[in-house]
């Protein structure tokens, strides 16, 4: 029984609640076609805006259950066109309707004035075939913008200097501001936008029912012009207004929009709903948003890891290159160094006449074909010189003037030749012309010790096996002589 009795109380507040709030509202209904317009939504979506083409498209936008007029009774919504006409620091920005190819129809217009200090003062005043005379909307203005309260009501108050800081004033203002008219008329419309079947009355306020407290908080109704020139500059010059809807205000022909008021549930219904799906969606793009700023942090961080390991990576790589260009570099001079030890080792600037000297021994030729044929050693001393391998050495290679005085210095064949032609046959020859050939064997064993000598001591080096040549060419004779001296002992025993 207390809790039916509690619950009982709370809908009884709530009915007292509802019926405060809609007598409050009352101004809002005005039994004009106007009703299916509501102002307070036009002039909120005009802050929101940014260009006056944006503005028109979202005003004519299905979804923004904004525009709810059939002037024409056509029982479509009727496409409304913002056309501005500027004069000076005052841009009148019209809103108007085509109801057929030859009339027009103004359903409200925003007079905007900027003032000499910079500041700008608005205002929408609704069209009086529509809302009646001077049906004036407005920002709550005040000297600061601190809130405020009317009655129940908590109000922002706002100032001119504020209302010259919104995105489509400064833009009307703006230097390279292109005038805005609409240039769609009867039967030519964007492509995006398709006409619909307008709500009835109820409903409409109902949708926007839960919205008025929000629009009365910001916005309030005027009953004057703040533009001291508004009826000169407008009302008696471009104002547009059509006969037809005259002759159906005065017949009533709009007063079936509000026939069915228990639409109003159905227009509260598709709110909530709307408002459900929208906060949802919101939810969802933030919570979108939100994961995209986290993969975008986590992606950033794993670009600085990548990044630093990768300058890690180059450093090291750099240093590894660096000490092998510094080892490369070493071992090259080494080798380098190397080679030219090994090029002067291997190929003494007098190589050629070592290794001819070294290879042809004095008379080592002739040695052998004495041994061999006496007869022949005749003829080859006779045509061919004992020195011939060693003229030719020199011949060819005059560098080393050890060389030259070598074979000069050795005319000892002539000693062989006075031996093989007093006594070719004797057996102690071949002792004497042995003895050429064991120095000629001692000059190959000690010509490679000479090869690794220093190319400073080309002709000491050269000079050297001249010696030996001269001592080995010195026994030869002695052991001559002494053949000699025994054959003719042995001649004169005889």
């Amino acid at each position: 029984m207390k809790n039916f009795f509690l619950t009982s109380v709370f809908a009884l507040l709530v009915t007292a609640g509802s019926a405060l709030k809609a007598q409050n509202s009352a101004d809002e209904y005005l039994g004009l076609p106007g009703d299916n317009l509501n102002l307070y939504a036009v002039l909120n979506l005009f802050q929101e805006s940014q260009t006056l083409e944006e503005f028109e498209k979202r005003l004519n936008d299905e979804k923004s259950r904004i525009n709810n007029l059939d002037l024409n009774g056509d029982n479509y919504v009727d496409y409304i066109n913002i056309v501005d006409y500027p004069d000076g620091n005052v841009h009148t920005i019209v809103m108007q309707v085509a109801l057929n190819s030859k009339e027009k129809q103004d359903v409200g217009v925003f007079t905007v004035e900027r003032l000499s200090d910079g500041s700008v003062q608005i205002q929408l005043i609704g069209d009086e075939a529509l809302y009646g005379r001077n049906y004036i909307i407005e920002p709550y203005y005040a000297e600061t913008p601190n809130p405020g309260y009317t009655g129940n009501r908590k109000v922002v108050r706002t100032t001119y200097v504020e209302v010259s800081t919104w995105p489509l004033i400064t833009y009307i203002y703006n230097p390279g501001y292109v005038v805005w008219r609409s240039s769609w008329y009867w039967g030519y419309y964007p492509t995006y936008w398709s006409a619909w079947t307008p709500f009835y009355y109820h409903h409409y306020y109902g949708y926007h029912y839960h919205l008025y407290d929000y629009y009365h908080s910001y916005y309030r109704h005027w009953d004057v012009p703040r533009f001291a020139h508004y009826h000169d500059h407008y009302y008696t010059s471009v104002r547009y207004y059509s006969p037809t809807v005259i002759v159906n205000v005065n017949n009533g022909y709009y007063k079936t929009t509000y026939s069915r008021p228990q639409s109003r549930r159905d227009g509260e219904e598709l709110y909530s709903r709307e408002r459900k799906s929208s906060e949802t969606l919101a939810g969802s793009r933030r919570l979108s948003q939100a994961v995209n700023e986290r993969s975008s942090e986590r992606a950033a961080s794993a670009t600085q890891r990548s990044a630093a390991r990768s300058a890690t990576e180059t450093r090291r790589s750099s240093g590894s290159t660096a000490s092998e260009r510094k080892s490369g570099s070493t071992r090259e001079v080494t080798s380098t160094r190397q080679g030219q030890t090994r090029s002067t080792t291997a190929r003494p600037a007098n190589s050629g006449q070592t290794r001819s000297t070294t290879a042809r021994p004095a008379n080592s030729s002739q040695t052998r074909s004495t041994t061999a044929n006496p007869s022949s050693q005749n003829r080859s001393s006779e045509a061919r010189p004992a020195s011939s391998g060693q003229t030719r050495s020199s011949t060819a290679r005059p560098e080393s003037s050890g060389q030259t005085r070598n074979s000069e210095a050795r005319p000892a064949s002539s000693s062989q030749t006075k031996s093989t032609t007093a006594r070719p046959a004797s057996s102690s020859q071949p002792r004497s012309t042995a003895q050429p050939a064991s120095s000629s064997r001692q000059e190959r064993s000690s010509a490679p010790k000479q090869e690794t000598a220093r190319v400073p001591r080309k002709q000491a080096s050269s000079a050297t096996p001249v010696s030996r040549a001269k001592s080995s060419e010195s026994k030869s004779s002695s052991s001559s002589g002494s053949s000699e001296r025994k054959s003719e002992s042995s001649r004169s025993r005889r």
